[in-house]
């Protein structure tokens, strides 16, 4: 599940992506425009701009902008740096490995396969879209590929 750091993210760069182009946009207008708490948009649009997504300005003629277009930023890219993985269990993580508190060892673990299954396909659709391409009811996406276990 995609926690609300992750979605307020993914809604204030889609409001940037929007504007890509037009100079700095107050946060306050992004607070208002997507309904994210201020305070918590402060962190976001931070951490984002730590990472090289978003630029940002002080003053009055200040905000926030994205450095890159928005055909290069990926939902993949959003959610990996805020929430940390795309997997839902920390063994099926590519990026954030760990072994699963409380599990069978991991050659025993039918759970594990499935949940790599599942990471590599939610990484194949959210890897492929990016914040310019219309919501996927619009764009007819490619079969997911075969998964092997």
């Amino acid at each position: 599940m995609l926690n609300m750091k992750s979605r307020y993210a993914m809604r204030a760069l889609l409001y940037l992506a929007g504007r890509h182009g037009e100079g700095p946009v107050q946060i306050g207008e992004i607070a208002d425009a997507q309904r994210i708490p201020r305070k918590f948009l402060t962190v976001i649009l931070s951490e984002l701009s730590r990472e090289g997504i978003i630029g940002t300005r002080r003053g009055r003629a200040g905000g926030y902008w994205l450095e890159r277009p928005p055909s290069e930023i990926s939902y993949g890219d959003i959610v990996r740096i805020t929430r940390g993985s795309l997997a839902l269990v920390p063994c099926a993580s590519r990026l954030a490995y760990e072994p699963c508190d409380n599990c069978l060892p991991e050659s025993e673990c039918h759970l594990r396969l499935v949940m790599l299954a599942v990471r590599d396909a939610t990484a194949d659709v959210l890897d492929r879209l990016t914040l310019a391409d219309p919501p996927p009811g619009e764009v007819a996406l490619r079969e997911p590929a075969e998964v092997e276990l």
